[in-house]
């Protein structure tokens, strides 16, 4: 089965689309298979790989509201792109999923929609990750019903915490009532600049806030980053060597099998 990873945080900004497909593309690269799903209505996860949103017949919001029970395997995969690496797949997103919430306001289990079309794929990927959109809303609910782990990027920036509260709520109610073996993974602080002091008290804010939940892995703010998006690839794929991919291959390690720099095992 599929180990799922959700990168959530409602706050627009903080790094989830580029940690989520830099992590999807380490993994690639690690021999494991791996699709990346886009939950965000901006798409930018999808162009991100370097798929072309305009092109694309059908995407998630297709599968998303389309009759549970006449999914199939083959309608899944109908819709799931190939990724820049062998064994890297998207099921990308348009403009179209941003009427996902209203399509599905009335529906029957209409937050366990993402989770029953990812079942279809049954054994056909190890690692699934989830790019979500910058809210609290069906979509977030969808794609934390669907995970086994939650990831959550905070910017090193004023306001990191700001509604961290309210996303731990959620993920404590899609725990009770819709996905009780969720846990959060950690928490990534990203954009860290380790020349200003704002950026080192950010951080030690977050640890203090969030103990024992802090990964150890930081993620720097980097040009590399920031550029690679526009020429449709992660960054460890456009420059595996600056500073930004060197880190999320470090956060992969951390994430993907609970190693740390250096250290052994996470305990």
């Amino acid at each position: 089965m599929a180990r799922t990873y959700a990168i959530v945080n409602q706050k627009g900004g903080v790094g989830k689309t580029t940690t989520a497909v830099n992590l999807a593309a380490i993994a690639a690269e690690q021999g494991l298979r791996v699709l990346l799903v886009d939950a965000d209505p901006q798409a930018n996860a999808t162009s991100g790989m370097g798929i072309d949103r305009s092109n694309l017949e059908a995407c998630i919001y297709d599968i998303l509201v389309a009759d549970p029970d006449s999914l199939s395997s083959d309608t899944v995969e109908g819709i799931i792109c190939h990724g820049p690496l062998d064994l890297l797949w998207v099921l990308p997103a348009t403009i179209d999923l941003a009427g996902a919430d209203m399509s599905l306001a009335t529906s029957i289990a209409r937050e366990q929609r993402l989770r029953r079309a990812l079942s279809c794929l049954a054994n056909q990927y190890q690692i699934v990750i989830i790019d979500t959109a910058p809210s609290l809303g069906l979509l977030t609910v969808n794609s934390l019903t669907a995970a086994d782990t939650v990831l959550i990027p905070i910017q090193c920036e004023y306001y990191a915490l700001e509604g961290l509260s309210q996303l731990l709520h959620v993920v404590r109610l899609v725990q009770a009532d819709l996905n009780p073996s969720l846990r959060i993974e950690g928490v990534v602080l990203t954009m860290y600049d380790g020349r200003t002091n704002l950026s080192r008290q950010v951080a030690e804010q977050v640890r203090t806030h969030f103990p024992g939940r802090v990964l150890d892995t930081v993620i720097p703010r980097n040009v590399r980053l920031a550029e690679a998006p526009s020429h449709g690839l992660p960054a460890v794929l456009y420059d595996s060597h600056c500073s930004g991919s060197m880190a999320y291959r470090a956060l992969a390690k951390e994430v993907f099998t609970g190693e740390k720099e250096g250290s052994g095992k996470r305990s």
